[in-house]
């Protein structure tokens, strides 16, 4: 019985310990009032990948119905740029504090699906940089 008791303690602390020593972080809640700033900010491309099978008449109506259009983009959050890229559907870049990535993430995903598919990729602004270096070269 000892050594089965020992057996029990030893599982209890060792699931303690990967518990305390796993990196798992609670998340916090987004800072509605947070703006982008250069120690906070992100940027996010987001493809929106229209559903080729039906028309965009029906699309828009399923956006609005969802409450897309109302919700997007929320308050705060900068829109760098927003294309139609032909064939594809939408392109848009965001900055916005990284607190608030969740709350994005969130809106296409209750907002958008169903019309869009989405694509999201970290984004950074190299066009000083590349033209710095064409001035350069030339």
């Amino acid at each position: 019985m000892a050594r089965r008791t020992g057996s029990l303690m030893a599982i209890a602390a060792l699931a303690g310990a990967l518990t305390f020593n796993s990196g798992a972080v609670a998340q916090t809640a987004p800072t509605e009032n947070a703006t982008p700033t250069p120690d906070n900010a992100v940027m996010i491309t987001v493809f929106l990948k229209h559903d080729q099978s039906r028309p965009l008449s029906e699309l828009n109506a399923q956006l609005e119905r969802q409450g897309y259009y109302k919700a997007f983009p929320p308050a705060g959050i900068e829109v760098v740029s927003w294309y139609v890229m032909m064939g594809i559907g939408q392109v848009v870049t965001l900055r916005l504090p990284a607190s608030r990535l969740r709350e994005v993430n969130r809106l296409f995903e209750n907002m958008a699906w169903g019309a869009y598919r989405t694509e999201f990729y970290p984004t950074y602004d190299y066009k000083a940089i590349g033209i710095g270096l064409h001035d350069k070269a030339q």
